[in-house]
């Protein structure tokens, strides 16, 4: 059906993270992905998905080094390691407010989300209890899963037909795949469309890993905002929400791109592996 095109972790939640020619993936996921985040004195966890308190996030890059020490590089290209006070000092100064880089999540730690004015990019019940929080945003607040970092699924992957699809509707915005921040992106040239409406309940084979297609993708502001080189865009995640609203639990019709995988067999993926439905 396809092959592996790209491989992606995020030693750091929120932040730039780093690609790899192989990655090794547990039964919790990919091996170091979103293994710290950082934190605030009011237990909130630190999410680009608000982006007026959070996005100063995406200024910084995460990666581990070969000690196996997660380091983070600075806007202006300092790099501290987790664990080293300066770094906490540092994101404190940039975020502007006291915050720390922790790898243990906080029981009932506070996700927020800022939420789309267009249809399509929240579900009905959360805009209904959205409020205005001090920044001026219109924010939800849930959880991460359960003593992780995650906001959902444990490993995330996008198409190379998704991709092109949106581009085709959508031909000025940069639909790079870093935008979506996955894990696996899988280059599928002879589909159409978006293949992965197919996949939910189905399993994946990924080179050494089996996976299940637990869920389609929500997509919220995140992939709007700047990565690296890449613009703010919102004519991104209006695209999406006008191009591929789909089902998503009981939640909805929601703009998504990609898919929520579980894992069933863990192993090793590397790219250029082949990708077989089961």
């Amino acid at each position: 059906m396809g092959t592996v095109a790209a491989l992606r972790r995020y030693p750091v939640k929120s932040m730039l993270g780093e690609t790899g020619a192989e990655m090794r993936v547990t039964p919790r996921g990919v091996y170091g992905d979103r293994a710290f985040a950082v934190l605030d004195a009011s237990g909130a966890v630190g999410s680009v998905k608000h982006p007026r308190k959070w996005g100063q996030l995406l200024s910084c890059r995460s990666r581990w080094n070969k000690m196996g020490v997660p380091q983070v590089e600075l806007p202006d290209g300092t790099t501290l390691h987790a664990g080293d006070a300066e770094l906490d000092e540092r994101l404190s100064e940039l975020l502007g407010r006291r915050v720390a880089l922790s790898d243990s999540p906080p029981q009932g730690g506070t996700l927020e989300r800022a939420v789309p004015e267009y249809e399509g990019g929240a579900p009905d019940v959360v805009r209904e209890q959205a409020y205005v929080d001090a920044t001026g945003a219109s924010v939800t607040a849930g959880r991460v899963a359960a003593g992780t970092f995650f906001d959902f699924g444990k490993v995330h992957l996008v198409t190379t037909a998704t991709l092109g699809r949106l581009r085709s509707a959508y031909p000025a915005g940069d639909f790079d795949a870093r935008r979506f921040r996955p894990n696996v992106v899988v280059d599928v040239p002879r589909e159409p469309g978006f293949p992965e409406d197919a996949w939910e309940g189905r399993t994946l084979r990924v080179g050494e890993v089996l996976f299940r297609v637990t869920v389609p993708t929500p997509r919220c502001v995140v992939p709007a905002l700047a990565h690296d080189e890449l613009p703010a865009d919102p004519g991104i995640t209006r695209t999406v929400a006008r191009e591929h609203r789909v089902p998503v639990l009981t939640l909805g019709r929601l703009a998504c791109v990609g898919v929520y995988l579980d894992v069933l067999e863990p192993g090793t993926i590397r790219v250029g592996d082949p990708v077989t439905l089961g």
